[in-house]
């Protein structure tokens, strides 16, 4: 089945456009409450958001749905998009919504569905929701004596809160940790201080005021420069930024110095394996992840387990491997010990802890080790397949047989636009450029 609604992640688009309307979204809720509907106890369903000014809109038409199906509503306001799945759990809800375009602008939103598990749903059950959707949801509606009930959670932030403190190791403190935190003025502009304030850090706050509209505006992890200009001036000894939601993070060094999600999973990843806590004997991470990341895992015999792009495929094969550490190089690191989902937050602070417990700065902590040339590079192309063309396929296949044994190459298509996306990595900077370039040059001689 063609999928209408559901992309990579859910459902996402630009706001009042397309299936991003208020229309669509009563009719998610109705869809959904339909199909998680299960039993006969009181089904509730937990909706959180972000600080966009389009949440406002999405929330009640979420809301009307999911109570016109018969189902209770629990609102929780500005929270981690973790944060809903851990509460999913927490409060025995059948279904969580997040309100979030993560990293996108805030002309953008999106909605992220968890399960009563806390993960996000199966290809199967998105399916179910929509087939629903492209059917007369007016047949969901239930009997007026069977409405659900909507209600605010005061309480949510706090249970959050505690929750996130109570991942830091018994005993620690964060006491005399200086740090600069941007929350992207997104969904963690509240939490997030107070979690790090509360174990004793040093909080210079950015990224905190929220006005509907300057959310990743020019801060957050995709523009992580203005943390890195703060950390300096201010002295700190490291800088954290999360993205809108705060299920990713971006860190650098009391230089200023960039730590991608890499450099942390692999921190994590080798702290817990001297602990006797990482499961797996290894990670899971993308093919997009740094050969180096690969290099320094083997070294420790660890090993390491890539996937196609995409958080939901990392998270699938660390349940079908048992392994708690994962997450990609943008930042979105998955420790299934503590969460369902990647949680910024949290990685953070196994960071700031092994920052703490060592007595080393970060700039020694953070660089577990030196990142292998790689370079990315995206081609517009409007043929059917570009990887049917064979001056790209023999130009791909050189590259292949130059990197075996000393790089990698990767090559995907975009899933949402007409991108030929190339990938090479190797020890050679100057060779890698040559054959990122050469399979470049024969795309766009194909179109």
């Amino acid at each position: 089945m063609s999928r209408k609604y559901f992309g990579t992640d859910g459902i996402r688009g630009r706001v009042n456009q397309n299936h991003m309307t208020p229309d669509v979204a009563m009719r998610v809720g109705l869809a959904a409450g339909r199909v998680f509907k299960r039993g006969d106890h009181v089904h509730r369903v937990v909706i959180g958001k972000d600080t966009r000014r389009s949440g406002y809109m999405y929330e009640p038409a979420l809301a009307s749905g999911f109570v016109a199906a018969g189902m209770d509503v629990i609102m929780v306001g500005p929270m981690p998009t973790p944060a809903v799945a851990m509460l999913v759990k927490s409060l025995r809800a059948d279904l969580g919504v997040m309100i979030s375009a993560s990293h996108n602008p805030h002309y953008d939103n999106g909605l992220k569905f968890f399960g009563p598990d806390g993960y996000k749903l199966s290809d199967q059950t998105e399916q179910e929701i929509e087939q629903l959707l492209e059917s007369n949801c007016n047949d969901v509606l239930v009997d007026s004596t069977a409405l659900g009930k909507a209600s605010r959670l005061e309480s949510a932030r706090g249970r959050y809160v505690e929750f996130a403190k109570a991942t830091v190791p018994a005993g620690v403190s964060l006491e005399g940790l200086k740090v600069v935190l941007d929350c992207a003025n997104g969904a963690a502009y509240k939490v997030a201080p107070d979690v790090l304030w509360e174990l004793g850090a040093d909080v210079i706050a950015m990224g905190v005021n929220p006005n509907g509209f300057n959310i990743n505006d020019g801060c957050g992890s995709t523009y992580p420069e203005a943390m890195c200009e703060r950390v300096i001036a201010e002295k700190a000894h490291m800088g954290i930024a999360l993205d809108g939601d705060a299920d990713r993070l971006i860190l650098c060094d009391e230089n200023g110095k960039i730590v991608d999600g890499d450099q942390i999973m692999a921190l994590i990843a080798c702290n817990w394996s001297r602990r006797g806590i990482l499961k797996g004997d290894g990670l899971v991470t993308t093919v997009m992840s740094n050969l180096g990341l690969e290099r320094v895992l083997t070294e420790k015999n660890l090993r390491l387990e890539r996937t196609q792009v995409g958080d939901r495929h990392v998270v699938e094969r660390m349940r079908e491997r048992g392994m708690n550490v994962g997450g990609e190089q943008s930042g979105h690191i998955v420790l299934s010990d503590f969460s369902t989902t990647g949680d910024g937050l949290v990685s953070a602070l196994q960071v700031m802890t092994e920052i703490v417990q060592s007595g080393r700065p970060a700039s020694e902590v953070c660089q577990q080790f030196e990142p292998v040339p790689q370079l990315l590079k995206s081609v517009r192309y409007n043929v059917d397949d570009p990887m049917t063309v064979p001056q790209v396929q023999d130009a791909i296949n050189s590259a292949e047989a130059a990197l075996a044994g000393t790089g990698r190459l990767v090559i995907r298509k975009s899933g949402t636009e007409p991108l030929f996306r190339v990938m090479a990595e190797g020890d050679d900077a100057d060779l890698i450029e040559q054959y990122v370039s050469n399979i470049c040059a024969e795309v766009e001689a194909a179109t």
